[in-house]
């Protein structure tokens, strides 16, 4: 039986907990925080990601880092993370509207959420987003829900 977006981002929370020597973690976004930021992208987060954000709102584990959604004394009340990085690539890159950046990765450049393909659980695939294609740049799925992704990833790192 495959693991639920929900599950494995619990995974990725017990992971973090346990390995505290190589990870690292916010104290998680407040509510009014995660309204802000799905205003400021007029986009939804899924609930695998959501469950996260509140955990940890920024985490690491290894040498792999998650920005999620924070904010810096030196940026004041800006939202950085997914935010900044949607919104700045929206901008810079010509990244589509419907698509949420939740990291920037050497090995696959832009790793977005698909917020047009929402499942029945309102969780939303993963995808490595190239901008040098053309039609809105070159895609490759890599995870079916941001949970799958962010659990394989930790593990990943922790090899």
């Amino acid at each position: 039986m495959a693991t639920s977006a929900i599950e494995a981002s619990e995974q990725v929370i017990r992971l973090v907990r346990e390995n505290e020597g190589i990870a690292n973690h916010a104290d998680g976004c407040t509510p009014v925080m995660i309204e802000r930021a799905e205003r400021e992208l007029g986009l939804a987060f899924p609930p695998s990601y959501l469950l996260l954000l509140k955990e940890f709102g920024t985490w690491g584990i290894g040498a792999k880092e998650f920005p999620g959604i924070y904010q810096t004394p030196a940026r004041g009340d800006a939202l950085l993370g997914t935010v900044a990085y949607t919104l700045d690539d929206r901008v810079g890159l010509g990244l589509p509207d419907h698509f949420m950046v939740i990291m920037h990765d050497d090995v696959w450049d832009v790793v977005v959420l698909d917020t047009s393909q929402p499942d029945k659980n309102k969780e939303l695939p993963v995808y490595a987003w190239n901008p040098g294609g053309v039609e809105g740049g070159l895609m490759e799925k890599v995870a079916e829900d941001f949970g799958s992704f962010a659990l394989a990833e930790c593990r990943q790192a922790l090899k």
